[in-house]
């Protein structure tokens, strides 16, 4: 990402939250596969400057994205894209059998 206001995906005339522009945005690079699961974010500050926002904005944005099951935050480690859910029930599951 561009840390140019002017490359930004980021519309703040746009009639939507920042975050959640931000967020969207995050939530389409990893659905494209751009992001793949087990990939670590950039740091909140610097999530702020590639977007062009403030940091707290960027902190919002992420807290939407674990919100959705979409990435998960590790205490002192970081903020990493979450491995898809596997689907209830398994292969092997013999109905109670």
């Amino acid at each position: 990402m561009a840390a140019d206001r002017g490359d930004s995906p980021i519309d703040p005339n746009k009639i939507a939250y920042v975050y959640m522009q931000v967020a969207d945005h995050i939530a389409a690079r990893i659905a494209s596969g751009e992001l793949r699961p087990g990939a670590r974010l950039p740091g909140e500050r610097d999530l702020g400057s590639e977007y062009g926002v403030a940091y707290l904005t960027a902190r919002r944005a992420i807290r939407e994205l674990r919100e959705r099951g979409l990435v998960v935050t590790l205490p002192a480690k970081g903020t990493f894209v979450a491995y898809p859910a596997e689907p209830d029930g398994s292969a092997d599951d013999d109905g109670g059998q």
